[in-house]
């Protein structure tokens, strides 16, 4: 059975190495430390393994913002980005959500699509010849 709960110190060692494993090194360490410490990290279960996380923040004009969505890839096509988004919505602090991807990362621009937010922007400059595509909600 899947679940989605918001994070706690016992996670931190399965988060970031599911992180590692996408991303292929640890720089997000303290990052995720942090979020999950702050009770801003959602974490997807399959039966007792993490799948998948999210981390969010409301510093972006006093909105919330989803900063990073990660699912393993043995995980993915399952919805599992798609319940985080969904869980992550209905504990909102904010009405106003909003979140971003790069231009080349065409799956999760369908998920945002699949998931009602509009395109609400873009950021240049962030990565040389990618620009960040900022996506909102209002919920």
């Amino acid at each position: 059975m899947n679940s989605v709960v918001t994070a706690n110190l016992e996670n931190v060692e399965a988060i970031i190495k599911l992180d590692c494993d996408i991303l292929g090194n640890t720089s997000r360490t303290k990052y995720i430390e942090k979020a999950v410490a702050e009770k801003r990290c959602l974490i997807l279960k399959e039966e007792e393994t993490v799948q998948g996380f999210l981390l969010f923040d409301i510093n972006f004009f006093e909105c919330s913002f989803i900063s990073l969505i990660i699912v393993s890839k043995a995980a993915r096509r399952k919805g599992y980005a798609t319940a985080l988004i969904t869980y992550f919505e209905s504990i909102s602090p904010t009405k106003k959500i909003f979140s971003s991807t790069n231009q080349s990362n065409t799956n999760m621009q369908k998920v945002f699509t699949s998931t009602g937010y509009v395109q609400s922007g873009f950021v240049e400059n962030l990565d040389d010849g990618d620009p960040e595509i900022i996506y909102f909600k209002l919920t």
